[in-house]
């Protein structure tokens, strides 16, 4: 199983959430919340005002998001999802805990609140130059307040 941290719209409560529960597509369990242990930029876009996290590390804000474990099956989903590699680059970054919910026969396995691990993030490094200029958020809400609702696949034109 790998981590994978979600910091957009695959979150609880976000719109493409129901492709991390829906079990067609393999596992992922959740485990816990955390945020970025480097700063990045985290910018809403383009006309179906989707979320990117670029890379640009040092750059932007502590970005909250989940943690969860997924099997290779999902992972390979999500890869394919998310446009791996072209429109977003699953990278491994360092996360720090900030919630932990993810059952473990050992508790000696199971992360201390502020322990960092390193988990997968889709982020892209394939960005409009002036995606740099645009406001940064430290956590994504398709609802929030900055009014760009994200539009789903099914119905973009």
């Amino acid at each position: 199983m790998a981590r994978v941290f979600v910091y957009g719209t695959l979150k609880k409560g976000q719109p493409n959430y129901q492709h991390m529960i829906n079990g067609t597509h393999g596992i992922a369990k959740f485990q816990g919340r955390g945020h970025t242990v480097e700063k990045y930029p985290l910018v809403i876009t383009g006309k179906s005002n989707i979320p990117f996290l670029l890379n640009i590390p040092g750059t932007g804000h502590r970005v909250t998001g989940e943690i969860y474990s997924v099997d290779d099956q999902m992972l390979q989903f999500l890869d394919e999802f998310e446009g791996c590699p072209d429109m977003y680059q699953r990278t491994p970054v360092r996360i720090e805990v900030v919630e932990w919910e993810g059952k473990s026969s050992a508790p000696e396995e199971r992360p201390a609140v502020n322990s960092i691990m390193e988990c997968f993030v889709y982020s892209t490094t394939t960005y409009q130059p002036e995606w740099i200029n645009l406001p940064y958020y430290d956590n994504y809400d398709s609802l929030g307040n900055h009014g760009l609702h994200y539009v789903l696949r099914e119905i973009r034109d």
